[in-house]
């Protein structure tokens, strides 16, 4: 619908908001769904297009035409500059300030854990086998 309205190839339009051609067209094509990344390079590009449209395909794709505030008189969590547009006055809390309660410590006996290593009497060799490629084999017995 932007191609359209921008009366914009695909090639033309994957360069304006910086992808490549092929991208584009896998996107178009209904083989890959747009990343995160290429939505928000045509919302830089194209800023006055309704993100939630390009995210969700709610509303409409202008963004003015659905919205009935302006973004411009509200700041942003980032400015800079941040106003406070509230006209309430921050009344301080009045509380009568209760001393801290002493933590519940719970005097447990720490485990004690304990490993046992258990000797085992050496080993002793009590047969080899060596196999041949020739279908044999040689058995060697140790002392009993």
């Amino acid at each position: 619908m932007l191609m359209e309205k921008e009366n914009m190839t695909s090639g033309a339009f994957a360069e304006s908001i910086g992808i490549q051609q092929s991208t584009l067209s896998h996107i178009l094509n209904g083989r890959n769904k747009p990343s995160l990344d290429v939505i928000m390079k045509v919302h830089q590009k194209y800023s006055s297009i309704d993100l939630e449209w390009l995210l969700y395909g709610n509303g409409n794709l202008n963004e003015q035409s659905q919205k009935s505030i302006s973004m411009d008189f509200l700041p942003s969590l980032f400015d800079e500059n941040a106003i406070n547009t509230s006209n309430i006055s921050a009344e301080k809390e009045y509380r009568k300030d209760m001393p801290l309660r002493e933590a519940d410590y719970n005097t447990k006996e720490p485990v004690k854990q304990e490993v046992k290593y258990i000797e085992r009497p050496p080993r002793k060799i009590t047969e080899i086998r060596i196999f041949f490629d020739d279908n044999t084999y040689e058995t060697f017995r140790g002392e009993k």
